[in-house]
C-alpha cells in the first residue's frame, strides 16, 4: 500500500488526510486493528524512531509513551523492584517480560501526561505488555511485531477500536526530508546522527569519574532529546526518564518544567503515597489524579476510603534530599549556570548536553560546585 487514507489531519476541519511514500513505494506499516489519525502517526513514526535507536545503543529492549509529538517517558526494560511494581500498580502480575517492563517505566514517568498516550515498542508485543495497555487509557501501540496472544487482547480494547500499527524494522527511511509550511516545501538532510557511548568521551568536570549506569542514562537522555520538541532537557534514573521538559522558549523553564516531574515521580516512591487508601473501584486515570493533586497538597475526598495525611513541606523536602544520581540531557547548550542549580535541586550529579555556549566557564564551574560530572557532546538535538 502506497498511501493510507486518514479521518482528517490535526484537526477535524483539516480535509482531506492522509500518509503516503511519494516514491510509490510501499508504506512501511500495516494497520493491524483501530483506524489511526493524522497525529497517531506522527506519535508512531518519532516514538519507533526513539525506541528502535535506543535499542540499539544499549542492546536493551526499549519502549515510549509519547503524547502531541514528544515524550512522555522513555525507558529500557530493566526489571521492576518492589517499590516500582507499587507505584505503577502492578503488584499483583508475576514475572514481568523485558519489554513489558520497558513500557511500564516509561509511561511511569508522568502518569498523567501519558494519558491517551501512543506507546512504541522496539521489541514484537507479547501478552505481558499488551495486558499492561489494555488496562491503561491509550490510543495505540506501535512495534515490529505482535504475538497471537498479544494481538487477540489488543483487540479486545476500546470496543475493538484500539489503534495496533506494525513497522518493518528493516525499513531505511531516504536520507533527505520535507516538510511543507504555508505553501513552502522545507527540504533538510535526515538527522542521523548516532548516539551512544562514543559521544561522552569529553568530560569537562574537574570530577572525571563516569560509572557505566550513568553512561547508560546520559545516552537515554540523549536519545530521548533527539525526539523531543525543543527546547527540551530530559532527567534520566537507572535507565528511565523521569523528567521531560518539551517545548519551552528558555532553557531554565526547560530544566524547571522537567525537574518539577522529576520530583514528583520521586514523591511518588513516598511511602506514605504507596499506602494512599484509595475508595474501591476507583479509576486508574481518577486514581493518578488524585496522587497529583495530593502531592500539590490537595485532597479529593471521593478518591479515598479514607481522608490522607498531607505530606508537611518538611517531609516532602526530606524524602526529596534521598533523589541522587540522576542525569541530565540536553538538546542545546546551557547559557547559564541556573540550569546546573536547578538540576542539582532534583539530584542531578551527572549531566550531559552539547557545550558551545560563551558561558561554558560559569556552567562548568556551577557543576564543580556540586561535584558533578559533565560531558560535552559537540552535537546539538534540536527538533521541531
Amino acid at each position: 500500500m502506497t498511501e493510507l487514507e486518514l479521518k482528517y489531519g490535526c484537526n477535524p476541519n483539516q480535509k482531506p488526510a492522509r500518509i503516503l511514500m511519494k516514491d510509490g513505494s510501499d508504506l512501511p506499516v500495516t494497520v493491524l486493528n483501530g483506524k489511526p489519525g493524522y497525529i497517531n502517526f506522527l506519535d508512531a513514526l518519532n516514538s519507533w524512531q526513539l525506541v528502535k535507536e535506543l535499542k540499539e545503543a544499549t542492546g536493551l529492549p526499549s519502549a515510549a509513551s509519547f503524547k502531541h509529538v514528544s515524550p512522555a517517558g522513555a525507558a529500557v526494560g530493566l526489571p521492576l523492584s518492589d517499590t516500582d511494581r507499587k507505584m505503577y500498580f502492578v503488584e499483583q502480575a508475576g514475572e514481568l517480560s523485558p519489554i513489558a517492563c520497558a513500557y511500564i517505566r516509561a509511561r511511569g514517568a508522568d502518569r498523567l501526561c501519558s494519558y491517551g498516550d501512543w506507546a512504541a515498542l522496539s521489541d514484537v508485543c507479547d501478552a505481558d505488555a499488551a495486558n499492561y495497555l489494555k488496562g491503561e487509557v491509550s490510543d495505540g501501540v506501535i512495534a515490529p511485531g505482535y504475538t497471537e496472544e498479544a494481538l487477540a487482547i489488543l483487540r479486545t480494547k476500546k470496543k475493538g477500536n484500539y489503534n495496533v500499527v506494525q513497522i518493518d524494522p528493516a525499513y531505511v527511511p531516504t536520507p533527505m526530508e520535507h516538510k511543507d509550511v504555508f505553501g513552502v516545501t522545507f527540504e533538510q538532510g535526515r538527522n542521523s546522527c548516532k548516539i551512544d557511548e562514543s559521544l561522552l568521551t569529553n568530560i569537562v568536570t574537574q570530577n572525571r569519574v563516569l560509572p557505566e549506569r550513568a553512561k547508560i542514562d546520559m545516552v537515554v537522555a540523549l536519545i530521548t532529546l533527539k525526539y523531543t520538541q525543543s527546547n527540551s532537557v530530559c532527567y534520566v534514573k537507572d535507565g528511565q526518564a523521569i523528567g521531560v521538559g518539551a517545548g519551552q522558549q528558555s532553557r531554565i523553564h526547560c530544566t524547571r518544567l522537567a525537574g518539577s516531574k522529576a520530583d514528583t515521580w520521586w514523591l511518588r516512591r513516598h511511602p506514605a503515597v504507596l499506602a494512599l487508601p484509595f475508595a474501591e473501584g476507583i479509576r486508574r486515570p481518577d486514581r493518578d489524579n488524585a496522587i497529583d493533586n495530593y502531592l500539590l497538597g490537595e485532597i479529593d475526598p471521593a478518591a479515598f476510603a479514607e481522608t490522607p495525611v498531607l505530606l508537611t513541606e518538611e517531609e516532602r523536602g526530606e524524602w526529596l534530599s534521598h533523589l541522587t544520581g540522576a542525569t541530565l540531557g540536553s538538546d542545546a547548550f546551557f547559557p547559564f549556570g541556573d540550569n546546573v542549580e536547578r538540576a542539582h535541586r532534583s539530584g542531578v550529579a551527572y549531566i550531559v548536553q552539547p557545550g558551545g555556549s560563551i558561558r561554558d566557564d560559569h556552567v562548568i564551574e556551577t557543576a564543580d560546585k556540586y561535584n558533578m560530572i559533565m560531558c560535552f557532546t559537540g552535537m546539538r538535538l534540536f527538533h521541531h
